[in-house]
């Protein structure tokens, strides 16, 4: 890793951390869009990174919502860096379709399963409203984001 792209690392880091201050109401103060950050450094940097990004950033976000989880946002925390690895190697390839149903269903409905084991069934559909609005933006603002970024970093690299 060059030292520009260190750089952008560090960018998609500090912007997840930004998202990470703006909460979506609701059952737990973690759920914010510091995602799409992530999605952006899979796309761009390559889906190690938005790895990074995306478990950083959901960990953050949940510091800043008083961990209110505890110990369980680890398991979200390497939720989200799976699912923004895998949304970058789909989009990448083409599938942007693809990519976006993955993180969308994945990051609402499936990531928050073990939460009915863990806490209860109650849990699991109160956080559904607020997990699902949150996705929806995240994963909006970065599709939105992408093919405007993507040629500023091509052309730079050249």
């Amino acid at each position: 890793m060059n030292v520009k792209q260190m750089s952008l690392l560090a960018i998609f880091i500090a912007l997840s951390v930004a998202g990470a201050f703006i909460k979506i109401p609701g059952v737990i103060g973690s759920v914010a869009l510091d995602s799409f950050p992530s999605l952006l450094a899979a796309c761009l940097l390559g889906p190690v990174a938005g790895a990074v990004v995306g478990g950083l950033g959901h960990f953050i976000s949940a510091i800043i919502g008083g961990m209110l989880l505890g110990p369980l946002h680890f398991i979200i925390m390497l939720e989200m860096a799976l699912l923004a690895w895998t949304f970058g190697i789909l989009y990448r390839k083409g599938n942007k379709v693809g990519a976006s149903l993955l993180f969308f269903i994945g990051n609402a409905f499936i990531s928050p399963l073990p939460f009915i084991m863990i806490i209860s069934w109650s849990f699991f559909v109160a956080l559904i409203p607020s997990l699902t609005i949150a996705t929806a933006i995240n994963l909006g603002v970065s599709l939105i984001l992408l093919p405007r970024l993507t040629p500023i970093l091509q052309k730079n690299d050249e």
